[in-house]
């Protein structure tokens, strides 16, 4: 099952309602730091906090009238839960996210805040079996946190989004988790910017689908221990993982430490909360793990939803 650049722009018709139009920043810093010229797309914006609402939003706008009375059923960290329980409110569609009991207190709250029933799982359970089976028990229609066509048009907008307000871009740097946003970005890359080198990242310790884009075939991990929570993965999804291979250029990782750098960077010059696993991208490139010089680089800032007293604890020991 494929999804192509018409998908993306339908998908953009779709939300534009409801969806906000993030901003575009840059930051003379930045450049002088790395000699790119850097654009910073602001999901941290969105609406509930994070890039997700592009496609939960565009998944559960196209459920037919019955599907929408039953209900859905998620299963994420975090982002997504919050993404489909919003969804779910505005479209009326009752919703069931399953959780780890284990998730940032934040995304728990604002998970059941948005109206949805939230059913945590221990470690040792795969929380895909537990909505799996909510499903059946229950006729919900399962919305995957990465691996749906229509979510992953709707994170596609995002790109589309940035390219049509800065311009075409050389490099485009984008979070990576299951690749549902690397591959849906990287679609409206080559449709609007074909020259756009789409580069993902990831967590050193979650690198899932860097493995599966050297390898070429699906790579499963061990559960990640990774401060990047919406990025512990354990493998590509089946249907991001033949976009990942034939529309993104390279993969690159960045280790929690660099992660927290990152983050203090752009809470301090940027002046705009990112939570770990959305400042992947620009992780990569202020560690200057490849070179951006003379560039001009679009970088996907993807969510913002962290504990703020966890990340005033780990900013506060950082060396």
């Amino acid at each position: 099952m494929s999804v192509t650049y018409a998908d993306v722009a339908a998908a953009h018709e779709r939300i534009r309602a409801q969806a906000k139009r993030t901003p575009v920043l840059t930051s003379a810093t930045v450049d002088a730091l790395t000699g790119a010229r850097v654009f910073f797309k602001c999901e941290n914006f969105q609406r509930m906090g994070a890039f997700k609402f592009r496609g939960a939003f565009n998944a559960l706008s196209r459920l037919n009238p019955s599907q929408r009375k039953q209900g859905v059923v998620a299963f994420s960290s975090g982002n997504h839960a919050q993404a489909v329980a919003l969804a779910g409110k505005l479209l009326g569609v009752p919703a069931v996210i399953v959780m780890p009991a284990d998730a940032p207190k934040v995304k728990l709250e604002a998970t059941r805040g948005y109206g949805a029933e939230v059913v945590t799982y221990q470690k040792g359970e795969l929380r895909d079996q537990v909505a799996e089976r909510l499903s059946r028990e229950r006729s919900l229609t399962l919305i995957p946190p990465f691996d749906h066509p229509d979510v992953i048009a709707g994170q596609g907008t995002a790109a589309k989004e940035l390219i049509e307000d800065a311009g075409p871009m050389d490099v485009l740097l984008v979070p990576c988790g299951g690749g549902g946003l690397i591959s849906g970005c990287a679609i409206a890359a080559r449709a609007l910017a074909p020259r756009c080198r789409v580069i993902g990242v990831e967590p050193a310790a979650g690198d899932d689908v860097t493995r599966s884009f050297r390898e070429k075939r699906i790579v499963k991990i061990d559960p990640p221990d990774t401060i990047a929570d919406g990025a512990r993965t354990q493998a590509p999804g089946d249907i991001t993982f033949p976009l990942v291979l034939r529309h993104v250029d390279a993969m690159l990782t960045v280790t929690d430490g660099e992660l927290l750098r990152a983050m203090f960077y752009l809470w301090e010059k940027l002046h705009t909360v990112v939570e770990p696993t959305g400042a992947l991208a620009a992780c990569a490139l202020l560690e200057k793990k490849a070179d951006f010089a003379g560039k001009r680089v679009g970088v996907v800032l993807s969510g913002g939803n962290v504990d703020l007293r966890w990340a005033a604890a780990a900013l506060a020991n950082l060396s």
